[in-house]
């Protein structure tokens, strides 16, 4: 796929792999939707990926968990750039303790932010993605969808459910020419879990390299879906 002027709206993207992923595919010439919970950081990106490039960048504030918001999100692309040709889903939490100590809240909260999200993503994205013959939906998910661990009970399962929900959608959707793949990093070097990045010297997985992934996964060529992406660092620490 040619991604120049392709319409994309990437979620959870002013920082971290989000925000790696909106500048990549904004440097392939896509056309883009920013979207946070953050109006300031949004206008912020909107405003500094515009002064880059020529491909038109918008924004509009979403918050994945409710889902009139997803569909206000998916709206805005079709009025404000024509259609909807890219969906990544990358917005996601991580709240961490046993179950037995686990608020419900903050089970409910992983959930909602993590699956439920991409639910309501795809029910109103593909109608757009129909009307236009086709499209790509990559959901960015975790190693943590196939390697549970102590404290992760509501974080594995979001991520074990992202894999089940993009094998069966994968298959709904194959014939319509939309495209479904989700993208499993294992460590990488973000705020995400409350700790700053490391910078250039990190073990970790860089942003960047995750995004180089999925700009690569999109421009296969249209018979050829690589569905599910494993990323891991090369050189972890020995335990």
């Amino acid at each position: 796929m040619n991604l120049l002027n392709q319409i994309a709206i990437v979620t959870g993207s002013t920082k971290g792999i989000g925000l790696a992923i909106a500048e990549a595919l904004h440097r392939e010439g896509a056309q883009l939707v920013i979207s946070a919970r953050n109006q300031k950081e949004i206008s912020e990106t909107v405003g500094r990926l515009s002064s880059t490039g020529a491909a038109k960048v918008v924004g509009i504030k979403c918050d994945v968990q409710d889902k009139k918001d997803v569909e206000a999100l998916v709206k805005f692309a079709a009025s404000e750039l024509g259609g909807l040709d890219i969906l990544i889903n990358n917005a996601g939490i991580g709240v961490f303790n046993t179950v037995e100590e686990m608020a419900p809240s903050d089970w409910k909260r992983v959930i909602t932010t993590n699956l439920d999200s991409l639910f309501y993503g795809c029910h109103y994205a593909i109608p757009e993605m129909k009307k236009r013959g086709g499209g790509f939906i990559i959901n960015i998910g975790s190693l943590a969808g196939k390697n549970a661990f102590v404290t992760g009970a509501a974080y594995n399962a979001s991520k074990f459910g992202l894999i089940g929900f993009s094998e069966a959608l994968m298959q709904e959707l194959r014939y319509d020419d939309i495209r479904v793949a989700y993208v499993m990093p294992g460590s990488v070097d973000t705020w995400f879990g409350g700790k700053p990045p490391e910078g250039g010297d990190s073990w970790k997985v860089g942003a960047e390299d995750v995004a180089q992934v999925v700009v690569e996964t999109l421009k296969r060529n249209p018979r050829c879906l690589t569905s599910r992406i494993e990323i891991r660092p090369s050189k972890p620490p020995r335990k």
